[in-house]
């Protein structure tokens, strides 16, 4: 896959539109302005397959700029939170990676559209972004209202947002999301798969250190030498060295003279 985007990358990067997340956030306010002012214009500007037909072909670019609420608060907060995200992501890939990532996310939700006939909206797609930032940053920090969050746990949030809607939504639903994960699982496939095997290889090294660590001695701590207890206030060591010939416990002056 790499060795293909690098010769996709050689052919066509001068074809890639800079600074896409700018047009994109810029978009959606413009759009948020005008439905603000005219509410009819948030539906005429989703993607619907009838009325592509009957030729509003706008639709087809149009939906990428629909704001998810109409709530000025929230969507300030919105708009930010797609700046951020996808800019740190066209920076991190290159302009043509992440328009290529766009593409395909865009495409599928066309498609889903196209074979459910239901009007779809960028929602997935900019579900999308927080899933590949997240992947790739599990560790970056996200303010989120005045709490810091970090990447992996809004990703995750979001992962289990999207299956629940998986399980209880409608076949259109289903395929939407899905469609528009495209560009998700196409470039953040293969660093998600590593970062699985990075966990599992974690998980098992550690099972591994606590079965090979000296078993610690059960019941009251007392010096093997001097009998003295730790319930009696005595300081208690374990000793694992060569004379004592595995785990055995002593007081702190045996422990420092046997």
């Amino acid at each position: 896959m790499e060795r293909l985007l690098a010769r996709l990358e050689r052919r066509f990067g001068g074809c890639a539109i800079p600074n896409l997340t700018a047009v994109i956030v810029t978009g959606m306010g413009v759009v948020f302005v005008l439905a603000t002012l005219r509410p009819s214009v948030l539906g005429a500007l989703a993607l619907d397959f009838d009325a592509v037909a009957h030729g509003e072909v706008w639709r087809l670019v149009t939906y990428l700029f629909l704001p998810r609420t109409m709530s000025l608060m929230r969507v300030i907060f919105s708009l930010s939170f797609v700046w951020f995200v996808g800019s740190t992501l066209e920076n991190h890939w290159g302009a043509f990676r992440y328009n290529l990532f766009y593409l395909f996310g865009c495409a599928g939700t066309t498609l889903a559209a196209w074979l459910t006939g239901r009007a779809e909206t960028n929602v997935w797609l900019n579900f999308s972004l927080m899933l590949a930032f997240g992947t790739l940053f599990p560790d970056a920090e996200l303010l989120l209202i005045v709490l810091p969050v970090k990447a992996k746990w809004l990703a995750l949030f979001d992962a289990a947002y999207l299956a629940s809607i998986m399980i209880t939504g409608d076949g259109p639903s289903r395929a939407a999301i899905l469609a528009s994960l495209s560009g998700y699982f196409v470039f953040c496939g293969p660093a998600l798969a590593a970062l699985l095997r990075s966990r599992n290889l974690a998980v098992r090294q550690a099972a591994r250190r606590a079965a090979t660590a000296p078993a610690e001695p059960t019941g009251a701590r007392v010096c093997a030498i001097c009998g003295a207890s730790a319930a009696d206030g005595a300081d208690i060591r374990v000793c694992s060295c060569a004379k004592c010939g595995g785990p055995r416990s002593l007081c702190l002056t045996h422990a420092r003279n046997h």
